[in-house]
């Protein structure tokens, strides 16, 4: 039986709401020691502010994250993955997307948790053949 994306996933997720300022998304992840926070509810997801999307679209930008609101600079479209999915899923829309990190949902669309890179590449050291294949492939297009 292959692993699901349930098996290796992080439950304990972090949201931080829209209207909140950069800073205080930069200060959370950095308590979390985290490079990115799910945007709105377990309910209602807007999107994911990553470490990247700070630099990038704030620091780089000259902006001042203390005036700047989270829903300014997340990230969509939103893609994520199911509980149920087998891990290789997720792996492919990791590299379809370039991402490395997905909400994970359950069946009813709620956002249940986070799973990373660091996530399946654990899976990927206990795991067979087909994991190693497609974290390669995942690596090598990063």
């Amino acid at each position: 039986m292959s692993a699901t994306v349930a098996d290796v996933m992080s439950r304990d997720v972090e949201f931080i709401p829209g209207e909140a300022p950069v800073q205080e998304a930069a200060v959370l992840m950095g308590e979390l020691d985290v490079g990115a926070l799910p945007v709105g509810t377990p309910d209602a997801l807007d999107g994911v502010i990553t470490d990247r999307d700070i630099l990038y679209r704030v620091v780089a930008q000259g902006l001042d994250p203390r005036h700047l609101r989270v829903s300014e600079v997340l990230s969509r479209p939103i893609v994520s993955c199911a509980e149920t999915d087998p891990v290789r899923t997720a792996l492919d829309l990791m590299a379809a997307h370039h991402v490395r990190r997905l909400p994970v949902r359950d069946a009813g669309g709620r956002v249940t948790g986070w799973v990373t890179l660091a996530d399946l590449s654990r899976a990927l050291l206990l795991g067979g053949d087909a994991l190693q294949t497609s974290l390669k492939r995942l690596t090598e297009e990063a």
